[in-house]
């Protein structure tokens, strides 16, 4: 059965460290894929569209993103494309609570990572999709949406 992690929020030091590679022969282990199903469920559970392993203590590249579809796993994720237009659009964030502030990110990406079985993906997204893969990429960097964002309330 799934459990609900404790979400780390800021200042806490692992937000701001550059997350470490997944092992290829790590990927399909039980203990990440425990780990892959305890974020999914937190993810839900606290109403997240996405959710990095920083946020939840680990420093390492994994993250989980809420799509229609149900939860998408993306291990040691990189953006290989992305579109030249940006917009603006709000962000809030499990790791800065009450937090909302207008962020730029492109419009369209391709991104491509591994799945939990270790099988190589693809995907491309636009819009909200596009948007949630670059916030989550940005915690795998160290990086938070209220150090590029504007006009932030809460």
């Amino acid at each position: 059965m799934a459990k609900i992690l404790k979400i780390t929020t800021n200042p806490d030091s692992i937000l701001r460290k550059i997350s470490e590679e997944i092992g290829l022969e790590e990927i399909g282990s039980k203990k990440m894929n425990e780990l892959y199903l305890n974020m999914a469920e937190t993810m839900i559970k606290k109403d997240g569209i996405g959710l990095a392993a920083p946020q939840i203590g680990k420093n390492i590249r994994a993250v989980v993103i809420n799509t229609k579809e149900g939860p998408v796993f993306m291990i040691n994720p990189k953006i290989k494309n992305k579109s030249l237009k940006k917009e603006w659009g709000e962000e809030g964030c499990l790791s800065v609570p009450g937090i909302f502030g207008q962020v730029k990110r492109h419009k369209s990406l391709i991104c491509v990572f591994y799945n939990i079985k270790g099988e190589k993906n693809q995907m491309k997204a636009k819009g909200l999709l596009a948007r949630v893969i670059q916030h989550e990429i940005d915690h795998l960097d160290g990086i938070l949406f209220i150090d590029k964002a504007k006009d932030l309330k809460g």
